[in-house]
């Protein structure tokens, strides 16, 4: 895949006029490449964003100059989601690179199917090394050997091509089966017993409504010589 940029020369401020015109800020660099500025029709990154990924190697042409790089890294708009800067990084021929590159999950698991239980993808992407002429787009994983309930797939069974190095951890889970948990039933409060608490319609109350010894008489009940 190509890629044609032009120079930069507009920064700060002025990028917002620059985004405007449909154009996306970046930059290029690499260990043997000085940082240079440049600029991309947004329209043609989001294509090949979409294709390449960040771990496939894109042909940038800069003014006649073709240069083999990766995107390294993409700033999007927070609210949007559209991308608003990229930096590439310069690669050369036989460099090794470490990527992150993404897992696809391929099959059916005949615990889900059979067993009813729940597929739990742990990691969506692994980590890797090799030349960038041999940097895979993604990884798949056939999920279809998880048969039993503990069964589960590490990183070390991905199969990798031809000059590619795992860098995640082997042991790492990528993938696991688990039983779906039981809804609980909610527990009801019960009510307080009126009983334990000893209380009484009559208490305080003898002999009808008569006042009990010691008790001050309601105000109007005086007794009349």
């Amino acid at each position: 895949m190509e890629l044609s940029a032009q120079k930069r020369s507009v920064t700060g401020k002025g990028v917002r006029a620059l985004r405007q015109e449909g154009k996306m800020p970046a930059v290029i660099y690499g260990t043997k490449e000085e940082t240079l500025s440049i600029q991309v029709d947004s329209k043609d990154f989001t294509k090949v964003l979409k294709e390449a990924g960040e771990s496939s190697v894109i042909t940038l042409s800069i003014e006649g100059t073709n240069k083999d790089v990766l995107i390294h890294d993409v700033d999007r708009d927070p609210v949007t989601d559209i991308p608003r800067h990229a930096d590439f990084y310069a690669v050369q021929k036989g460099q090794k690179v470490e990527v992150s590159v993404p897992l696809e999950f391929v099959g059916e698991a005949p615990a889900v199917k059979e067993l009813g239980a729940n597929l739990i993808k742990v990691v969506h992407e692994i980590e890797i090394e090799a030349e960038a002429v041999h940097l895979p787009h993604q990884l798949e994983v056939d999920v279809s050997t998880l048969v039993a309930l503990d069964s589960h797939i590490t990183a070390k069974e991905i199969t990798l091509p031809v000059g590619v190095t795992l860098i995640t951890d082997p042991e790492e889970t990528i993938v696991n089966i688990a039983m779906p948990e039981e809804e609980k039933e909610e527990e009801v409060p019960e009510g307080p017993d009126m009983e334990a608490i000893g209380i009484s319609e009559d208490r305080g109350k003898k002999d009808g409504d008569t006042p009990l010894e010691g008790e001050a008489k309601p105000e109007g009940d005086t007794d009349k010589n």
